[in-house]
């Protein structure tokens, strides 16, 4: 026992103060401190406003499409690039940005405070600690279960993100993941894994996703959800390598752990949980029942809202501050009570709040100085002189490099489908394979510090991005491998059919 746990231990007991909070920044081996996630973004903001001034402004013309939900899109015609003067960004850029990502990013920023203060009035009841407990009694009664905890868990999260592109609907469900996860002895990560990862996994591979697969497939002329089969055997194995990834971690964790690299985190969380006045030390009774029933339905009606509906931001943000409301009533809260909860829960989230319009500031500075559509001009002209064989890989890239910037399926898939999957024909691929390389692109999402998803689910996990991204990266690489992988038969071996 280091002498981290030790004091942490004694903190428990009332002997020793608690253990220093979680640093803002990781250490490395040599002492030198990882900058803060704000700050790496914020270099980021500077780098594009530099490659602002060095690429030539351009844009291609544009024309409404009807896609097959009845939608309008407005998207690229190929051919029809030309340059435009030039639009130099001047210093102030580095301060406008920001702002207006802030505006720009308004319902995503909303949709984030209200999660997080809705939870906080949910935490408060002690009905998530309470529930847990006897969860994890049960599950401990039979090992069994506690086996499929992971892979039948993420095999769900994986389907909804494969079916109806289950983003930015999993931020609130972090937090209960993460206290059964550290309840059956494992970490944050793995409980930031569960529903991220596994939902990352089936948007990357969907064969249903109407955001991403019926979008592309729609601008690109492709019969709406063909290919199915070989999507679904892709989305079989993709899901695969992610549960085998985490659940080899989680095991090496729960043997020690202290190899986590978010330990000192989970012990600071764990000591919070613990001195939290009606949390841990409350018996079950039936307000904990009525809150936690309370957060069942408003999940199923989540579900069906999604996919009957196609509810998105504010109609969700709007469900879930109703369940906090009610929650806090249930639990006999006094109204200026539920607001104070309210108000704590929300300031949780005021960092990732700032990282996202900082995000955001970056397609706001691109757009501004009209260079997206002449860095999709150079990467598609790059294409048309690789050998067939490359071909989709390396489409496969250009639209990783693309989601850097732009992280929306449905906005990606009509910047980029009129430009490359008119060029799919003169290269000799299917634009099937096109539609393919750019689903799969969503893979390295979970890494990108510009990803409103990946840090809207790493605030509420209060896990820092340079923890998480290190953790990842490893996996990353794995699944980048597995998509050049899956682009071959598609590229070679047969042409895909309408099935």
């Amino acid at each position: 026992m280091n002498a981290r746990e030790r004091a942490y231990q004694a903190a428990q007991k009332g002997k020793a103060p608690a253990p220093p909070a979680p640093p803002a920044a990781s250490s490395g081996p040599s002492g030198l401190k990882m900058p803060h996630t704000l700050v790496i973004v914020a270099a980021l903001i500077v780098l594009v406003l530099i490659l602002s001034w060095l690429v030539p402004s351009g844009e291609f013309q544009r024309m409404e499409k009807l896609l097959p939900d009845g939608s309008r899109l407005k998207v690229p015609v190929d051919g029809t690039y030309h340059q435009l003067p030039k639009t130099y960004l001047g210093l102030q850029t580095l301060f406008l940005s920001p702002i207006k990502g802030f505006l720009d990013g308004a319902g995503l920023i909303s949709f984030l405070l209200i999660i997080g203060g809705s939870f906080g009035i949910f935490q408060e009841t002690g009905a998530v600690e309470q529930g847990i407990k006897r969860l994890t009694v049960h599950v401990r009664r039979h090992p069994w279960l506690e086996m499929l905890f992971i892979p039948v868990l993420m095999a769900v999260f994986s389907l909804a993100g494969a079916v109806f592109g289950m983003a930015e609907e999993l931020i609130p469900l972090v937090m209960i993941f993460i206290a059964l996860s550290r309840a059956l002895g494992y970490d944050s990560i793995v409980g930031t894994a569960i529903p991220f990862l596994g939902a990352a996994a089936g948007f990357a591979c969907a064969f249903f996703n109407p955001f991403t697969v019926g979008v592309a497939q729609g601008i690109a002329g492709v019969p709406i959800y063909s290919g199915l089969a070989y999507r679904m055997c892709a989305w079989v194995v993709a899901t695969g390598v992610v549960i085998a990834y985490v659940m080899v971690y989680a095991a090496k964790i729960k043997k020690n752990p202290e190899l986590s690299p978010v330990r000192d985190i989970d012990q600071t969380r764990d000591q919070a949980r613990e001195s939290q006045p009606g949390g841990a030390g409350d018996s079950w009774n039936a307000a904990h029942i009525l809150a936690l029933l309370t957060f069942l339905g408003a999940l199923i009606l989540l579900v069906y809202g999604v996919l009957k509906h196609h509810w998105y931001l504010e109609p969700i943000a709007a469900l879930f501050l109703g369940m906090g409301i009610l929650i806090g009533l249930i639990s006999r809260m006094a109204p200026s009570t539920i607001a104070k909860h309210f108000v704590a829960g929300a300031k949780d989230m005021v960092g990732v709040v700032f990282i996202v319009a900082c995000a955001r500031a970056l397609l706001v500075i691109a757009n501004d100085a009209r260079i997206m559509d002449t860095l999709l001009l150079y990467g598609s002209s790059a294409i048309k002189v690789l050998p067939k064989a490359m071909t989709a890989q390396v489409m496969f890239l250009l639209q990783c490099g693309i989601n850097f910037f732009i992280h929306s399926g449905t906005s990606q898939a009509a910047l980029t489908m009129p430009v490359l999957a008119p060029l799919s024909d003169l290269v000799g691929i299917t634009r099937q394979t096109c539609v393919y390389s750019f689903a799969l692109s969503e893979l390295i999402n979970p890494i990108l510090p510009t990803s409103a998803v990946t840090m809207g689910v790493l605030g509420a996990a209060k896990i820092p991005w340079e923890r998480w991204a290190k953790w990842f990266l490893p996996l990353m690489l794995i699944l980048v491998v597995l998509a050049f992988l899956l682009l071959v038969p598609p590229t070679i071996f047969f042409h895909w059919g309408p099935v």
